[in-house]
């Protein structure tokens, strides 16, 4: 006997809205993404810019200031990073063809495989300029939702928490809670590229390699690109050592293995626990499963996205248990 299944159309036009929803959430993914790294970067800049409101300042100069204060700090790191890598680069590429000599000797390789490797290294560096030139406009569009939202701040929580009616204090104190998670996060973040910078400045000094604190820096902004980070952070340091020496480029080699294995395992979880509250295991699956689902983007928010689901569920789980017992 065969049981006869009605579906309605309410039901059929619930599931095509269900789906083109997801589907459109898919096209915009990056843009939420976007959204979600700016609601960061207001989270941790609004201290510094209701700092700036108690001397009496506007509020948009204020965040004119925080702006031209951070940018000039990054610009500033970039710049002295950045001038001695070229002169290093132009060493390296005068003493390339000895260099490559003298690993192939070493190693005991035929060194045209080494060198039809070059044009290859090229060609992925101009691709790797050619991105960041790319996303020049996404930064700027970046930092001008982040100033819209830090200039905004109070009447943007205002209105989400009015879209819940009757609970619109719970829900402004719960996106208060999100924003210092988040703020903290940021904060974690920097101080985890202190500690990378400072323990690459300290390895390579020992090592005597040319250039350590520049290439420490290098190491340091690239902290926050999670899993290629610390590779691309490696090697002009390590280009820099096979100029002096194979065994030398083999030393820094294994000194940022080191590096990476205990940030992976070590500094980053118990960082973020002390940051974000978060276990370290929970923070170690979050980034694996971050980079797994949404690449490079996921494992760099995996963290504060992992915040946020945890607070969100916890005030859920909360609202039902006092909701039982009234």
């Amino acid at each position: 006997m065969t049981r006869r299944i009605d579906i309605s159309y309410k039901t059929v036009i619930f599931i095509a809205a269900f789906l083109l929803g997801l589907w459109i959430i898919y096209q915009i993914l990056d843009l939420i993404m976007l959204l979600f790294v700016a609601i960061i970067f207001t989270s941790a800049l609004s201290p510094l810019v209701s700092l700036m409101q108690k001397y009496k300042l506007p509020k948009a100069l204020g965040i004119a200031i925080t702006y031209f204060f951070v940018v000039g700090i990054l610009i500033s790191l970039l710049a002295i990073s950045f001038t001695p890598l070229i002169e290093q680069t132009a060493n390296l590429i005068s003493v390339l063809p000895s260099t490559i000599n003298q690993l192939s000797s070493f190693a005991h390789v035929d060194p045209s495989i080494v060198t039809s490797g070059v044009p290859d290294i090229s060609k992925n560096f101009l691709s790797i300029s050619k991105s960041i030139f790319d996303n020049f406009i996404t930064i700027i569009l970046l930092l001008v939702i982040t100033f819209y939202l830090l200039l905004e701040k109070a009447e943007v929580e205002r209105r989400a928490a009015a879209l819940f009616i009757g609970r619109e204090e719970r829900v402004k104190k719960t996106i208060e809670k999100i924003e210092d998670k988040l703020g903290n996060w940021l904060r974690g973040q920097l101080f985890l590229s202190v500690i990378i910078g400072a323990l690459v400045y300290l390895g390579l000094t020992i090592l005597q390699i040319p250039y350590a604190l520049p290439l420490a820096i290098w190491a340091a902004l690239l902290e926050v690109v999670p899993v290629i980070g610390p590779i691309i952070s490696a090697i002009p340091a390590i280009l820099v050592a096979l100029t002096l020496s194979p065994v030398l480029g083999g030393g820094v080699l294994a000194m940022y293995f080191v590096i990476q294995q205990l940030e992976n395992h070590v500094i980053v979880p118990q960082v973020m626990k002390k940051a974000v509250g978060l276990n370290p295991l929970l923070v170690i699956l979050a980034v694996a499963v971050g980079g797994r689902l949404l690449g490079f983007g996921g494992a760099l928010l995996a963290v504060p996205i992992t915040v946020v689901l945890q607070i969100i569920v916890g005030e859920v789980l909360k609202g039902d248990e006092v909701e039982k017992i009234a």
